[in-house]
């Protein structure tokens, strides 16, 4: 059994209620005093877990002390704020430690992956990336989850999948650690997509043509990055697209959803809380610009978030591109921009 420390009470307290049924030594850390509070005086999670109950043998605590300790340090909070945490916990932090995010995003401003974001604030530590389709409404209900480590260090990698798999939580190995980010980040800004489309009343036949076109870009994108074309086949990468784009526990399909019905982008954000996919977008198409890949869904998902733009003109302007021949290799090359056919 491990002692495991988890920055953030959203999906860290899934993660939490989960190995501490399975026997570790769990601290669940927020930095929200009045989180915490109303975990221990109602039993649960009431917001984002209601009628789970958090067990008294969590530990939970706002003092960061409580990562000099852990075997295992697992950051569960959102893209933007990892850095300013990993700051603040280094000084804590033993060498020993496995630093695990579960985030999926970027940072801003940076564009870097979050695992790139903890190497550089805690570069004597290993890291690791847990991903793949894993929502913490089921995982806090023991429901059957099946996901993905992926670290640079392959020791890492099996030190984690026999510590942390269990009989209701089955951990896969892969050492493609950009494509297993990259697939957990950019299927967010597709899922975005989806929940605009159910909003607007379209369909299962345009959600089912987002989802694989959707697909089609995340791979090009994420092997011109740099990842493995096959890592975007897996849990890591389609397997999370269809969770995240087909449930309602989604927070970017539940904010799609609102801006498919008319409510500024922005303001659907702030309603939902934290959305990923908002923030990603941006990123992920500046990205694709620097590396000359056609990503046409992002580009008008930024249209309609960041610029004005209506949902039904995006989908009229995704629908009216060049005709042009389609074959599964479509995925798997990386179009350069302005050369003429070579639209999504």
């Amino acid at each position: 059994m491990a002692k495991i420390t988890i920055l953030g009470c959203g999906f860290g307290t899934a993660l939490a209620i989960m190995w501490d049924k399975y026997g570790h030594n769990v601290t669940a850390w927020s930095k929200y005093q009045e989180e915490i509070d109303a975990i221990m005086n109602d039993g649960e999670h009431k917001r984002l877990l209601p009628g789970v109950i958090v067990p008294p043998t969590i530990r939970l605590t706002t003092d960061m002390n409580c990562v000099s300790d852990c075997d295992i340090l697992v950051f569960a909070i959102p893209s933007k704020f990892v850095r300013e945490v990993a700051q603040k916990v280094k000084s804590y932090v033993k060498k020993d430690t496995i630093v695990v995010n579960v985030g999926k995003g970027f940072e801003e401003n940076t564009d870097k992956r979050l695992s790139q974001v903890l190497k550089e604030e805690l570069p004597d530590n290993r890291i690791a990336v847990l991903t793949g389709p894993s929502h913490a409404e089921e995982i806090g209900r023991n429901v059957p989850t099946t996901i993905v480590v992926s670290s640079e260090d392959e020791d890492c990698m099996m030190y984690l999948q026999e510590t942390l798999q269990n009989d209701r939580f089955r951990i896969y190995r892969n050492s493609d650690l950009v494509g297993c980010e990259l697939g957990g980040a950019l299927k967010n800004p597709i899922a975005l997509c989806c929940g605009i489309v159910e909003g607007m009343g379209l369909g299962d036949n345009t959600i089912a043509a987002l989802m694989t076109r959707g697909l089609a870009e995340i791979t090009r994108l994420g092997v011109a990055m740099g990842g493995k074309r096959e890592t975007f086949d897996g849990l890591s990468g389609v397997g999370d697209l269809i969770v995240t784009c087909t449930s309602s526990h989604s927070r970017n399909h539940r904010a799609g959803l609102l801006i498919g019905q008319g409510i500024p982008a922005a303001q659907a954000v702030k309603q939902v809380g934290t959305v990923e996919g908002y923030q990603c977008a941006k990123i992920a198409y500046a990205i694709a610009r620097e590396h000359n890949v056609q990503v046409p869904i992002i580009e008008q998902l930024c249209e309609v978030c960041y610029n004005g733009q209506s949902p039904l003109e995006a989908v009229s302007k995704l629908m009216d591109r060049p005709r042009r021949k389609y074959s599964d290799s479509d995925r798997f090359a990386c179009f350069v921009v302005g050369e003429g056919d070579f639209f999504n």
